[in-house]
């Protein structure tokens, strides 16, 4: 009876083939051929989010043959399109995008490769006959570089992160393509400034060292973050906010002050153990002793 019962599902495997196969594998867990993986940068006052996934090269011949051929729509990664998100309005290559969610597609070339983020997201993969170039919201043109050493799995990241912009970078095999996403920022925190330390009531000291901190680091008004940071420093000076006070009276050409107000701060730093704004302050003493 057991013989018979063997012949029969031998029988079943030969004449069902993938089916019975299929049916073996169910419940069987394995490492995903195209892992799916999600990187987020905060930018300015927001946020950009792409949600792709990594296939690897595993010996092929990536761009311009039978994985990423040249000239075509592709989706930027492998199984769904690829997604990216921004939470704030940004700008592209001179494009204004609105935040939302978008798909990022791709069209590579040897020497140039087009970037578009398209309105719909829907599509899987390339999106075949249902893409619509009309639903493209921006395209712009890139220029590839050429990658000095291999990577294995298909790549994004952000790198050269600043204050109002980052590059979305894009790496497979030997080859790099970039392109730089552009926040606004300092209307934004102008308008808070505004709102909340020149119109504000019962300003904390922690406002103003804010206030001057973004003066000094944007090279606004020196005279007007000078006047706010002593008013944070007034009553609780802390060993942070007096170096940054001494370095906008250094910005106005007040060396004599800076110096003193820096010998504040490292005196303070001391007493809580921090090396690192003792070592800063020594530093500046000593560029702005040669100023004198």
């Amino acid at each position: 009876m057991k013989n018979v019962f063997f012949t029969f599902l031998l029988s079943a495997a030969l004449l069902g083939g993938t089916a019975f196969t299929a049916s073996a594998q169910q419940g069987i867990t394995m490492p995903a051929a195209s892992p799916a993986s999600t990187v987020t940068q905060k930018v300015g006052l927001g946020e950009i989010s792409v949600n792709y996934s990594r296939p690897s090269m595993k010996g092929r011949s990536i761009y311009g043959g039978d994985v990423v051929p040249y000239g075509k729509l592709w989706r930027t990664g492998a199984n769904a399109s690829t997604k990216i998100t921004f939470s704030d309005d940004v700008t592209i290559k001179g494009n204004k995008i609105p935040a939302g969610e978008y798909a990022l597609y791709t069209i590579p070339n040897q020497n140039e490769w087009t970037i578009i983020i398209h309105k719909n997201t829907k599509h899987w993969g390339d999106g075949g006959t249902e893409y619509k170039q009309e639903e493209d919201l921006a395209r712009f043109t890139v220029k590839p570089q050429t990658n000095p050493r291999t990577v294995e799995t298909f790549t994004i990241n952000f790198t050269n992160v600043k204050p109002a912009s980052t590059d979305l970078e894009i790496l497979w095999d030997k080859t790099i393509v970039s392109f730089t996403v552009e926040a606004e920022v300092d209307s934004k925190v102008m308008a808070q400034i505004q709102e909340k330390v020149v119109n504000g009531k019962d300003v904390q000291p922690g406002l103003y060292a804010a206030a001057a901190s973004y003066y000094l680091d944007n090279n606004k008004d020196m005279k007007q973050a000078l006047d706010w940071m002593k008013k944070a420093n007034a009553n609780n000076p802390r060993f942070w906010n007096l170096h940054t006070q001494a370095k906008i009276q250094a910005k106005l050409k007040d060396y004599k002050g800076a110096i003193k107000t820096a010998e504040q701060s490292m005196e303070l730093a001391k007493k809580e153990n921090n090396a690192d704004y003792v070592r800063m302050n020594e530093k500046a003493i000593a560029e702005w002793k040669k100023q004198k």
